[in-house]
């Protein structure tokens, strides 16, 4: 499912994901326009969301659930993940700061309402050294060691 880069919308979807389909696991992709990398994120962040979308808003008081914890960490580890996966041609790195934008948003979103069940992965823009084939048989090399964990 392709979300909007819209805060209000992007969490629409996500409950309703996690309310009507209930899964195991909710894997979220975002494009990291700045890196030639993979970038698995292991928490999602409440607060500090100053910037505005894609149709010119950002989320009331900054954060994505009024009462909601500071952040929450996926029941993934990522550390782990990225310490004993390998995918040749690009590599893998850890972060805890998926970047206070749509994509962290949506990443404390689901985390929230998915009791931890959520992962977020940064991925760079498609080249001619990363292509669509290439990114899609990466990913699922990295969400298959994601459903190990689970």
């Amino acid at each position: 499912m392709q979300l909007p880069v819209v805060y209000q919308k992007a969490k629409e979807q996500v409950i309703k994901i996690w309310t009507t389909l209930q899964p195991l696991l909710t894997v979220h992709v975002g494009l990291a326009s700045s890196t030639t990398l993979i970038i698995l994120e292991q928490c999602g962040k409440n607060k500090g969301y100053q910037d505005r979308d894609a149709c010119g808003f950002h989320p009331e008081g900054a954060c994505c659930v009024l009462d909601g914890p500071e952040k929450i960490e996926s029941a993934i580890n990522m550390k782990s993940l990225c310490k004993n996966i390998s995918v040749e041609g690009i590599d893998i790195i850890f972060s805890r700061d998926a970047g206070r934008y749509v994509c962290d948003y949506t990443y404390y979103t689901s985390l929230y309402f998915g009791n931890g069940r959520a992962a977020f992965i940064h991925v760079p823009p498609l080249s001619k050294s990363v292509t669509a084939d290439f990114l899609g048989k990466a990913l699922q090399t990295i969400i298959l060691a994601m459903l190990e964990q689970c």
